[in-house]
């Protein structure tokens, strides 16, 4: 997901997300439920698949009156925050396999206790909005989840290990699931100084040591797919993801995949780590670099997008951004994005939360399935009994 600056508040102009509706979808709980594994996923590798994910995928919508101010005085820019998601077990019971879940650290808690919305509220002599912290998370040490500080922090779980938690629960209840990816943004740039927002704290080498020892505390090594994992006998990372080291879907099953969302964090994340050893999450890397496994190619174009897919990366790629395809119900990038072959489709618009707008702009496969045989790199035989 790419970082929008927020200057003169363009109060965010992120977001994005779409989805595709040919018909209606079984709930990932049916078919996670009855799955049994077909003999031919083991030939099917992780990266030979395709799912539908959400961007920004705790995001709770801002509150009514911080809604008012911020559309009184940025209409525009509030566009492209006007949407929500449901809670992620929710999200997941609908099919959706990738989750992105952007995170500020907080490592002596109460840096984003008190954001300004509130207070912003009061002075404009409006009703109190809900309380967006009752039970005091946010005074707490650890990762805190959510889009702008001071604008637009409400989120569906809070803090990042309590997101996790949730995903960990449903997969425990579904254990023979589509594995599920978990992009990860780390915020920390500094936003224009006219917005006086709360200052984040650096990711530093020790911050990422913090944040996969906080993944480790949730989730096992058995229930996670690693760079480590794929790498294997190989020299590099690189190495075996070129060579189609990846692990096979029917051994993948049950499992999560944590994956870094900007490259520019990459280089402080691999210090030490060479090739991503004992790393938790893929990097969204430069191609060919020796960690390079995962990439972003969020706004295509679908010929890139399908020679990265070939070659035997892992890509993710946007169905739709700031909310533009969806009040128009333009599907060009939506379908383009599910041709091209990227394995992680990102979208606003999953197929439980259509757009509200004409047309309800939504995105699913084709089947109304969790997966599906990725149309560019999969073999002819591939089959997946659950998107049958």
């Amino acid at each position: 997901m790419k970082r929008v600056s927020l200057s003169a508040i363009a109060v965010c102009s992120l977001i994005c997300s779409s989805r595709l509706l040919f018909g209606q979808l079984e709930t990932a709980s049916v078919l996670d439920a009855h799955h049994h594994t077909s003999a031919d996923e083991s030939a099917i590798k992780l990266n030979q698949i395709q799912v539908i994910g959400t961007h920004n995928s705790y995001h709770a919508g801002i509150a009514p009156n911080e809604s008012k101010l911020w559309q009184e005085k940025y209409a525009e820019a509030f566009k492209g925050l006007d949407y929500q998601h449901q809670p992620l077990p929710q999200q997941l019971d609908s099919g959706v396999r990738q989750i992105e879940l952007d995170i500020f650290a907080d490592s002596k808690g109460g840096l984003y206790a008190h954001p300004a919305g509130p207070e912003k509220v009061a002075a404009a002599h409006l009703p109190a909005d809900p309380d967006f912290d009752p039970a005091g998370v946010m005074a707490k040490p650890g990762f805190k989840v959510m889009h702008v500080q001071d604008v637009d922090y409400r989120s569906t779980c809070e803090p990042f290990v309590a997101c996790l938690e949730q995903v960990r629960q449903w997969s425990k209840a579904h254990p023979d699931h589509i594995p599920i990816f978990i992009l990860v943004e780390t915020k920390q740039d500094k936003e224009d100084d006219n917005l006086h927002l709360t200052r984040p704290e650096p990711f530093t080498s020790s911050t990422f040591d913090a944040l996969d020892a906080e993944i480790r505390s949730v989730f096992g090594p058995e229930e996670l797919i690693t760079p480590d994992d794929v790498r294997s006998h190989y020299d590099t990372l690189n190495q075996a993801v070129l060579a189609g080291n990846w692990p096979t879907l029917a051994s993948a099953r049950g499992k999560v995949v944590f994956l870094m969302d900007q490259s520019s964090v990459g280089p402080v994340y691999l210090a030490g780590h060479p090739s991503l050893r004992g790393r938790i999450l893929f990097t969204n890397a430069t191609l060919g670099q020796t960690d390079a496994a995962f990439v972003e190619r969020n706004e295509g174009p679908a010929a890139d997008v399908a020679n990265l897919v070939r070659q035997g990366y892992l890509v993710r790629s946007r169905t739709d951004a700031d909310t533009k395809q969806a009040r128009a119900n333009d599907t060009s990038t939506r379908d383009s994005a599910i041709a091209s072959g990227a394995q992680l489709l990102s979208t606003d618009y999953p197929v439980n939360e259509p757009a509200r707008w004409p047309g309800h702009y939504v995105v699913t496969l084709p089947g109304n399935v969790a997966a599906r045989c990725n149309p560019v790199n999969a073999p002819a035989t591939c089959s997946i009994r659950s998107m049958e």
